[in-house]
């Protein structure tokens, strides 16, 4: 079995192994003509659970024909141009080059005898997007496994820069459309369940300031501590943005810790159009940002990032087994020390090689793509009577809804847009995401593909029609 160890020994059977592992890859990649073949639950199920474990193949060309069954034939391709639902982008093949290459070097990013090179490494892309951001000389950050987790602990941080031992009393400030990892932190960090106090939005989803205002007021003359205010730049459902000039003035006045969750609006970083987008971001005490969102990048690289890099000791723990205070003396940079993580995979090789090869300029021209083509669908939406657009995107989502001329209860029409997602899904000629607008059901395209075109769009939209109005003439058959 040791002959299956990489070491010196044996780089040419990794050499073979990874060669006939990518061509595999790439031969699915040139022949998926549809993001998803539609299989099934019922259907897929059967054959993984068919696999013993306990039995093993000793073969990898046997092993890459049983994945070929299980999981490459019917895997959801984010890299089809029809593929249109989640926060899931393409990626670029030097992410994906870097990904092979801290996969096999298998580096471990905590401390600086398990990762040398890599930390630096991390440490400068770290460097780079703060300065991005303008968060100043004293920023720092870390990568993290996703905007989850960055946002935990920037209200990690939050909470102990709150000074206050009365948890209870403790209140964080998000809008009503933001990500529900900030109620999901707030569990965690043992707040009360009323600690997330939710703000309305305007028409075009954005935090209303007179709003957050108002509650910022109340909590202080009620004797709460306000905690943390969340704007967010690209909600998942709207890929709205907040006024973040306003937020961080309301934030400056109340003495609130400003947490920016640019998970998704993190690509305008890189904007060669759009980049004022982001005006007043670099007000914030803490950034989260998603490479693998709207970078190009692979799952998973992420960071949190910080104005004040002494806010981070609120993560570090030191033990003598990996990390003991002395090292902070001799100057040796341990990224554990910022971390919630401890082993963390060299994430930052991905970005580091992307913008290597391709550069800033690059990412921000793919991005603004997506952008320009989200405003090209709003427009054709817009004119579109058969259906209705809720509000025009600030960064490159669409939400609307189908809305057939002869039927007018509402419930009907949700049960319309479900089906049709359904029905689309089960095709595989496309997917597509879904979401409730005051109550109501509709459907959801997250545009990240630059590949995508009006046209794609345009042909997504009436087969959309086509499976709504397939399930309500079936309808109107089983009423008669």
């Amino acid at each position: 079995m040791r002959s299956h160890l990489l070491n010196d020994t044996n780089a040419e059977q990794y050499r073979r192994s990874v060669i006939e592992g990518v061509e595999r890859v790439a031969a699915r990649i040139a022949t998926t003509d549809r993001p998803f073949t539609g299989v099934t639950v019922d259907a897929l199920s059967p054959r993984v659970d068919a696999i013993d474990l306990d039995q093993p193949l000793h073969d990898t060309a046997a092993v890459l024909d049983e994945l070929e069954d299980v999981y490459l034939r019917d895997a959801v391709y984010f890299h089809h141009p029809r593929y249109l639902a989640h926060l899931n982008c393409p990626v670029v093949i030097p992410a994906v080059l870097g990904e092979a290459v801290l996969s096999a070097v298998n580096s471990s990013l905590d401390t600086w005898d398990q990762s040398a090179g890599g930390t630096l490494i991390e440490r400068k892309l770290i460097d780079w997007t703060t300065a991005r951001i303008g968060l100043g000389p004293a920023a720092d950050g870390v990568f993290t496994s996703g905007g989850t987790q960055s946002n935990l602990q920037a209200l990690l941080l939050a909470r102990e820069e709150a000074k206050t031992d009365s948890l209870g009393k403790l209140r964080v400030f998000a809008s009503e459309v933001s990500h529900f990892s900030v109620q999901k932190s707030a569990k965690l960090l043992g707040l009360g369940p009323d600690a997330v106090v939710s703000i309305p939005v305007d028409h075009d989803k954005r935090l209303h300031t007179v709003a957050l205002a108002r509650e910022l007021e109340r909590c202080a003359q009620d004797g709460l501590v306000p905690m943390a205010v969340v704007a967010t730049s690209g909600t998942t459902d709207f890929g709205s943005i907040d006024p973040l000039p306003e937020i961080a003035a309301l934030c400056e006045q109340y003495g609130v810790w400003m947490h920016v969750d640019a998970a998704y609006g993190c690509g305008l970083l890189t904007s060669l159009k759009y980049r004022d987008r982001l005006a007043g971001i670099e007000r914030a005490d803490s950034v989260t940002v998603d490479y693998h969102k709207s970078f190009f990048q692979p799952v998973s690289s992420s960071a949190v990032l910080v104005r004040d890099a002494a806010t981070l000791r609120h993560a570090t723990y030191h033990a003598e087994y990996l990390n003991p205070r002395r090292m902070v003396q001799e100057r040796i940079p341990n990224q554990v020390d910022k971390s919630l993580q401890t082993t963390r995979r060299f994430d930052a090789l991905k970005l580091w090689m992307t913008l290597r090869v391709m550069g800033a300029d690059g990412i921000g021209q793919l991005f603004d793509e997506v952008c320009d083509l989200a405003a090209d669908g709003w427009r054709l939406l817009a004119a579109d009577p058969r259906f209705h657009v809720v509000v025009e995107p600030s960064l490159s989502t669409l939400v609307f809804r189908y809305i057939p001329a002869a039927v007018t209860d509402p419930a009907e029409i949700d049960r319309a847009n479900l089906y049709a997602r359904r029905a689309l899904f089960a095709s595989g000629d496309a997917v597509v995401a879904g979401t409730k607008v005051a109550g109501r059901h509709y459907l959801k395209f997250t545009l990240l593909n630059p590949e995508t075109t009006t046209a794609d769009i345009a042909a997504v939209l009436d087969l959309i029609a086509g499976h709504a109005e397939q399930y309500l003439g079936d309808s109107l058959d089983r009423a008669s």
